[in-house]
């Protein structure tokens, strides 16, 4: 039998301790990943994760009360996009003399809900049939877009679209664009959270625009 020497015992410590080490610093770094794919470090704190997701559907006010039902939905906010005026205001874009469209940021919980509930939460609140007009309110202004935010919002919001078309549903071509999301800047405060402020207003509104008769007329049967 050999007889080992005690620094060979040392060398067989040293190395199972390093490798105990390195074990440890593999499992804390795959913690860390787990919890960096949950949450984010901000001043020392870690915040959930937000998903931001951006609809244009006609009027902001009716877009807006149609996302603050979907469960998962932790935000809705009324503004503006697409256009080449910075800071527009609401006279400025409803003009039609700006290039943007009044949309609706939707900030979500993605462990509630996602983009694809989002994208099919959208569709039967618009009238996708129709170019540069959602109901009463014409102009490009008015126009239904879907802005994605990355290359995964945009293969979703194509996949769905191209889903849609592919189902028969519609005889008329689909003319919602999806285009990528540009500065976003949020309507005047009136405009936020209307239908909650002005319930009878938005109510008359929604109704005299004639909104969801066109939806029922739309989605009810093919066309």
């Amino acid at each position: 039998m050999t007889i080992l020497s005690p620094l060979f015992f040392d060398k067989k410590a040293r190395s199972t301790l390093s490798i105990a080490v390195l074990v440890l610093t593999v499992f804390a770094a795959c913690g860390q990943s787990r919890a960096q794919n949950s949450s984010v470090v901000s001043n020392g704190r870690a915040e959930p994760v937000v998903g931001v997701a951006t609809f244009a559907g006609g009027c902001f006010w009716c877009t807006e009360a149609d996302f603050d039902k979907i469960p998962g939905v932790i935000s809705t906010t009324s503004g503006y996009i697409g256009g080449t005026v910075i800071n527009p205001t609401y006279e400025q874009v409803s003009a039609g003399k700006t290039g943007h469209v009044e949309a609706v940021q939707v900030r979500f919980d993605p462990a509630k809900t996602n983009f694809a509930k989002l994208l099919a939460a959208y569709w039967p609140t618009i009238d996708p049939l129709t170019p540069n007009r959602q109901f009463c309110d014409s102009g490009m202004q008015y126009r239904s877009v879907i802005f994605y935010h990355n290359a995964d919002q945009r293969q979703q919001a194509e996949a769905s679209k191209a889903g849609l078309v592919s189902s028969g549903r519609f005889t008329q071509p689909i003319v919602t664009e999806l285009l990528p999301a540009t500065a976003f800047y949020p309507a005047e405060e009136y405009h936020q959270d209307f239908h909650i402020k002005n319930p009878v207003r938005y109510k008359y509104y929604r109704y005299s625009c004639g909104r969801d008769a066109r939806l029922k007329e739309v989605w009810s049967k093919k066309n």
